[in-house]
This record gives structure tokens, C-alpha cells and sequence, in this order.
């Protein structure tokens, strides 16, 4: 499924109460007053928002998503909340549109198996995280190679397991990346997808 494919579904759900997303990230993530956040895939804005609350005033959060319709609903949220210590991005996940090394914290929530380039989007975390700076981040893994016939599959794609790749594989990008101490915080047994079993997982990792 090509970018504006996807940008359309998602600006279509943006209005609805379904939910999105295969892990709660954020509630491991814990970010300190002060600290300085990135929500990678962020829709509506919710995680945003609450890592905004918890950062404080001195704090800030940004928001990246390539869909306009879950920006615009982000931004209004977070005004109507009267949030103003966080900004909304529209950004393909492998281009972080942020300085290097200025971040404390990065989180996404079944996001990252949506893109093509992976070991992109982790050289980025990577290269916007500050020293010492923590990544915590919930995705779907699948066992074994997944069949290129549900690649651009619409359900699949929508089911965040298209773009999956195998727990090895997702451990090599992460260590190429250069992240050290990577924990698995959470993990599922394996269930059944197409003709494969995939696992969803929150993972955590220090630069």
C-alpha cells in the first residue's frame, strides 16, 4: 500500500473511536518533567498529549505522522485541552524533521513495521536521540518470512502485520542502529495471520 493509500485510510479513521494500535509504549515509557519526547505514528494525538502533561512546562513533545487528517484532529485536541507545550509533524517516518541528539525519549506504537525502509527509521532514532536518551517501542514481529502477496494487501496492511519482519531480523536492525541495552518489556504468543504467525512486543533500548 503506497503513501497516499495509507494517508487517506488513515485522515478517514481519524473521526472514528476504533482502535489503532498494538501496544501501549507509552505506558512504560515514563517520561520526566523536563524531558524532551517524539511519538512516531502518532494519529490522534493521545500519547502526544500525555507525554506533553508529564514533561511539564519545561518539557515538549512532538507529534509525527504522515496523515493530515490525524494531525489536524491531534492539533485540535491538544488545543481544546489547552496543551501548548507540543507541535504535530507530517513526515515519513525514515526523515525525522528534528535536530540531532536533542531528544530524551521516543516512543511509536505499531508504526514501524508500516515502513519500507527500517533500518532508516532506527538510524533516525538513532541520530535524534541525546546520549543516554531511551527509545520504547510496541510493534508486530512475524515468525518467518512474510509472503509477498500480503505485502500491499489492504487487511494485512490495516492489521499492522504486512510490513513485519522476523524477530531476528528486527533485533540486527536495532543493533546496526547502534542501541545498546535492548530489553523486551512485553511479548505475545505467537497467533495466526494469512498463512503466518506473527507475536507483538514492546521493546526498550538506550543510545
Amino acid at each position: 500500500m503506497n503513501t497516499e493509500a495509507i494517508n487517506i485510510r488513515y485522515s478517514d479513521l481519524a473521526e472514528k473511536t476504533c482502535c489503532l494500535s498494538c501496544g501501549g509504549a507509552v505506558n512504560h515509557a515514563k517520561p520526566a518533567p523536563g524531558e524532551h519526547c517524539l511519538d512516531l505514528g502518532s494519529g490522534r494525538g493521545g500519547d502526544v498529549i500525555r507525554m506533553a502533561q508529564d514533561a511539564g512546562g519545561e518539557g515538549f513533545a512532538w507529534g509525527l505522522d504522515i496523515s493530515e487528517g490525524m494531525l489536524r484532529k491531534a492539533a485540535a485536541t491538544a488545543a481544546r485541552l489547552g496543551v501548548d507545550n507540543v507541535e504535530f509533524l507530517k513526515s515519513q517516518l525514515e526523515v525525522i524533521p528534528l535536530d540531532s541528539e536533542t531528544l530524551d525519549l521516543v516512543v511509536s506504537n505499531c508504526t514501524i513495521n508500516h515502513a519500507h525502509d527500517k533500518q532508516a527509521v532506527w538510524n533516525e532514532i538513532h541520530r535524534v536521540l541525546k546520549s543516554g536518551g531511551r527509545f520504547v517501542v510496541s510493534d508486530i514481529y512475524a515468525t518467518e518470512e512474510v509472503p509477498e502477496q500480503y505485502r500491499s494487501d489492504p487487511q494485512a496492511v490495516a492489521e499492522c502485520w504486512a510490513g513485519a519482519v522476523t524477530r531476528n531480523t528486527y533485533m540486527e536492525t536495532l543493533a546496526r542502529a547502534g542501541f545498546r541495552e535492548i530489553e523486551i518489556l512485553e511479548e505475545s504468543d505467537p497467533y495466526p495471520k494469512g498463512q503466518i504467525m506473527v507475536s507483538s512486543f514492546t521493546i526498550r533500548g538506550h543510545k
